[in-house]
């Protein structure tokens, strides 16, 4: 047992052999220092940005919308399922690791044959008995070169990369919340302004229909006011059911039906439903997003792999030892002269495979140029999202102005124009034609709106805030 022991513990440090992976070097981000500026783009201080450390708790300042975001990451499916890939990977790892080790296991044996034996002219048969006690491992493989110890990392590495997709997944969700949060209040908004058009219009129409009977308005302008007051009717469904799947989307973000005491009065107006995003001009906040990170960890692991192949080409060291005790009946298995050992070491020599140990050192190696593609594709997706974010940030505020004011200006153009139809001035088709645009302009409005909002979300979640 004392040799055994010798013997385990040689192996043991042999562990610390070679490893014939390549140095690991993060690439060149593709992409330049800084966010493009200019006009589209908002005035922000240079440096980095330090949206990923801006909690989301802290972004989404609406209490609604907070008390959805915390019942989307307890119940996400999507969230689930990421978080169990994690644990999926982790687990790989430690398996895969712990082929570092030797698994060593006992055994208890017991043997009874019978054998026929021949003396004195005389066959008979003779019952012969076996026991034995022992503890052991089988084929062992010493990392000389660190085949194994490259698998580890690999595997090691696609566990991180797991753990950074289930950052990435929450981060998308916290803004997929939101923007279904968004557009639930947008379609209430649209809704309730249709049903305010459609009242107005259908009192014109009464007063038309009035004014008809009385012989001072035509079949012309009847119809006009019927044609505007079945628009507004058609346009009532579609926001009804417009509010209705969103509010199923907004649903299955959850995990739950929606929540039914949310405020009803909400709106897209409230001053405080988000923060304001620290955006600042280097792009080496990139770096920082987690599925950046996962393309990283993942080229790291193809880069691991590439050790392994290569240990491949080397010889490969197994052991096998045991020891324990036989004797042919169980009172003698601790009987003094019972002790048995086995030390059986092998080495591998690789001469001629077809090619297979080039061909998976030559995968290895493509693999990890595809990886490097991924990672730098990665970095410049995330460059061109953010360049987008900042320029709606840039511009959109300056939209909506224009647009409120458009919708002003349509708004007192209606009102004249039903003043002067009124007055016999114009034709009921000036009216018509107003209050279109007034309505078309209003729409307009709410929708630019959200899209607004929707854009400051957008520029949280690309500069990688959401996760903490």
């Amino acid at each position: 047992m004392t040799r055994f022991r010798t013997l385990f513990l040689l192996g043991t440090a042999l562990l610390s052999g070679c490893s014939l992976a390549p140095d690991y070097e993060r690439p060149a981000a593709p992409v330049p220092a800084a966010f493009p500026q200019g006009s589209a783009y908002p005035p922000v201080p240079a440096g980095e940005s330090t949206a990923d450390t801006l909690g989301w708790q802290a972004f989404f300042q609406d209490p609604a919308l907070r008390r959805l975001i915390g019942i989307a990451l307890e119940n996400n499916r999507d969230l689930r399922v990421a978080a169990l890939n994690v644990e999926a990977a982790e687990a790989q790892y430690r398996a895969q690791r712990g082929e570092l080790f030797p698994s060593v296991g006992a055994t208890a044996a017991a043997e009874y044959a019978g054998t026929p034996v021949t003396a004195n002219g005389r066959t008979a048969s003779v019952t012969t008995r076996g026991f034995s006690l022992g503890a052991g491992f089988t084929a062992w493989e010493i990392d000389l070169f660190g085949r194994i110890r490259s698998l580890s990392e690999a595997a090691r590495q696609a566990a991180l990369s797991q753990d950074e997709t289930r950052r990435a997944t929450q981060i998308s969700l916290v803004a997929q919340v939101a923007d279904a949060y968004l557009t639930i209040l947008a379609n209430r908004e649209l809704l309730t302004l249709t049903r305010r058009t459609l009242e107005s219009q259908e009192a014109s129409l009464r007063l038309t229909q009035a004014t008809a009977s009385g012989g001072t308005a035509t079949a012309l302008t009847l119809r006009q006011a019927q044609t505007a007051v079945e628009t507004a009717r058609a346009n009532l469904a579609l926001y009804t059911r417009q509010v209705a799947q969103a509010e199923n989307a907004l649903a299955l973000l959850l995990g739950q039906p929606v929540p039914a005491d949310l405020p009803a009065d909400a709106t897209l107006s409230s001053a405080l439903m988000l923060a304001e995003v620290p955006a600042g001009l280097a792009s080496s906040v990139l770096l920082r997003r987690p599925d950046v990170v996962a393309a990283e960890r993942t080229l790291m692991s193809a880069n691991a792999n590439i050790g392994a192949a290569r240990a491949a080409f080397f010889p490969s060291i197994t052991l096998t030892a045991s020891g324990g005790t036989a004797g042919s009946a169980l009172s003698r298995l601790f009987a003094g002269g019972s002790g048995s050992w086995l030390f059986s070491p092998q080495i591998s020599v690789p001469i001629f495979t077809g090619g297979i140990n080039q061909a998976n050192l030559d995968y290895a190696r493509l693999q990890t140029r595809i990886e490097v593609s991924n990672y730098e594709k990665a970095i410049q997706t995330a460059f061109r999202e953010v360049a987008d974010a900042l320029a709606a940030r840039g511009t959109f505020d300056d939209q909506v102005e224009a647009q409120r004011r458009l919708a002003d200006a349509y708004a007192d153009s209606y009102r004249l124009s039903e003043l002067r139809f009124r007055s016999g001035v114009d034709s009921y088709l000036a009216v018509l034609d107003s209050q279109r645009s007034l309505y078309g302009a209003q729409q307009a409005l709410i929708t630019l709106r959200q899209e607004r909002l929707s854009s400051l979300v957008t520029l949280y979640k690309v500069l990688g805030g959401g996760w903490r």
